[in-house]
């Protein structure tokens, strides 16, 4: 059994969905970093990429995209495209949907976009532009996912979400690189009554960039 199917194994034991770790197992994760890395892609690690930015470890990942309670016909909004892989995971869930993923750094929106396109990713939408203000144009999203931490969730989010929609994001009051599982995973459902939160523990992120992101 290779690491691959050792961690889809390690997602099943512990509840993950079944239509997230079948994504998982069909998107590569070595199409979406650096060549000289991709002999780790398998490693349950964070893997540097470009422009400073880390591809989270695969178990983050599931966490988050598991309480997002994907479906195949969401509309789903991305802040922080990355590398684009959780984005292509994303896309494979929501196979009858459609994934827009917002990124601020230019560089990265390129690299995520030609990883999306070799791995024949064909409803996955990469924009360049500032993420925590949300993407208007497309709103209302099912689901609202940012993979960066941000101070605070943003009005916008909220505004742009659906009623009974999810939103996960790692929430922090403050950023260090020094400082460790500075952030508290936060998933929130949008009701007619309010916002009902939960917390899904510490977690550690590169910081959210843009109007509503940290000044670093």
């Amino acid at each position: 059994m290779n690491q691959k199917e050792l961690l889809a194994r390690k997602f099943r034991v512990e509840g993950i969905d079944e239509m997230v770790i079948a994504a998982f197992e069909k998107i590569r994760r070595e199409d979406f970093i650096p060549e000289k890395d991709q002999k780790y892609a398998y490693e349950d690690s964070p893997i540097p990429i470009l422009a400073g930015q880390t591809i989270s470890q695969p178990s983050t990942i599931m966490v988050m995209l598991n309480a997002l309670e994907l479906k195949e016909t969401d509309k789903v909004l991305e802040i922080g495209a990355g590398s684009g892989y959780n984005a292509a995971l994303m896309g494979a869930v929501c196979k009858k949907g459609k994934v827009i993923s917002i990124e601020y750094l230019r560089e990265l929106a390129n690299f995520a976009s030609g990883n999306l396109k070799k791995a024949g990713i064909g409803n996955v939408i990469v924009i360049r532009g500032d993420g925590t203000k949300g993407y208007p144009q497309e709103a209302p999203y099912d689901k609202i996912i940012c993979t960066a931490a941000i101070p605070r969730i943003p009005d916008e989010w909220l505004e742009q979400l659906r009623e009974n929609g999810i939103l996960v994001a790692p929430v922090g009051p403050e950023y260090s690189k020094k400082m460790i599982n500075t952030q508290k995973m936060i998933k929130l459902k949008k009701t007619k009554k309010g916002n009902e939160a939960k917390d899904l523990g510490a977690f550690s992120f590169v910081p959210a960039r843009g109007e509503y992101g940290y000044t670093i």
